[in-house]
């Protein structure tokens, strides 16, 4: 399984990414070994991700998130915010 991910920086950034091990992903991110990006605005708040079958799959899905606007990327993140407390 790999995973498309979108963590909240502390300058309230949106950082997308893809991996096969989320929470190894987050953790270092906040250790500052992730991405240069992160490193520079942790701590970060894993607070959207997905689940995809292929590493073809979820390079195309990382790049399809990256190319949304800032309120494009917040609507996704407040639609997995409602559906993970629903559950």
């Amino acid at each position: 399984m790999v995973y498309v991910y979108m963590v909240r920086c502390k300058n309230n950034a949106l950082y997308t990414g893809w991996t096969t091990d989320l929470e190894r992903r987050i953790i270092e991110h906040n250790n500052g070994t992730g991405s240069k990006y992160t490193r520079a605005n942790r701590p970060v708040e894993l607070v959207y991700f997905e689940e995809i079958d292929d590493k073809f799959a979820a390079t195309k899905r990382e790049y399809a998130i990256k190319q949304l606007n800032k309120a494009e990327k917040e609507l996704l993140v407040s639609s997995f915010k409602l559906q993970t407390s629903c559950e």
